[in-house]
């Protein structure tokens, strides 16, 4: 194998879930596209570089800031619906049973892998409530970790008198809302119980 294609198998081997063997058939299927379509592809690869942020109001991955959900005057300011990652938002959205906003963590509490309050979006979330907010949803993955962070947040938010509801279960333990159907989603949204 020459130089060039090494190096490109090597780059995509190093993307999660892409092994040597996908990653040479990845490189030998772009070898045989039109120039401009691996251009395309680089241009794209470049602009969630140089033109993706992360919403300063909600922390959510956007183009603009701040993001588009943010800006919506339709969408209900007093329902922060608390997710661990963009992708989780993403799914939440998908179901389209969910009209309020959103506040991206950016993980979980993790005293295992040394992640405290201060490593999330923990400190901006509180801020958050000192406004309109009446419910916060926490919409965190099902996992240890993630009950352990919900019951923290559930904690801070009621001392500060909003109502705290989590989504109801129906969606599998350890599973992530990235992977979870939008009927399932869509319905543990609608049957989040309060905390």
């Amino acid at each position: 194998m020459t130089e060039s294609l090494e190096q490109l198998v090597f780059e995509f081997s190093k993307l999660p879930g892409i092994g040597r063997r996908t990653a040479q058939r990845l490189t030998f299927h772009l070898l045989k596209k039109p120039r401009e379509e691996v251009a395309a592809l680089a241009q794209a690869l470049l602009n969630i570089k140089d033109k993706v942020r992360y919403c300063n109001v909600c922390f959510a991955i956007s183009d603009s800031d701040p993001c588009s959900i943010c800006r919506n005057p339709k969408r209900d300011q007093t329902t922060v619906c608390v997710v661990e990652d963009s992708e989780d938002l993403e799914a939440v959205e998908r179901t389209g049973g969910y009209e309020g906003v959103y506040h991206v963590l950016g993980g979980v509490l993790s005293p295992l892998d040394g992640v405290g309050p201060d490593d999330l979006k923990v400190k901006e979330l509180l801020s958050r409530l000192d406004g309109v907010v009446q419910e916060v949803i926490l919409a965190l993955n099902p996992t240890a970790d993630g009950d352990t962070t919900s019951l923290y947040l559930s904690k801070l938010a009621t001392a500060k008198g909003v109502k705290i509801t989590r989504l109801a279960r129906g969606i599998s333990v350890g599973g992530d809302l990235e992977f979870t159907d939008t009927v399932t989603l869509a319905r543990a949204l609608e049957d989040r119980v309060e905390m």
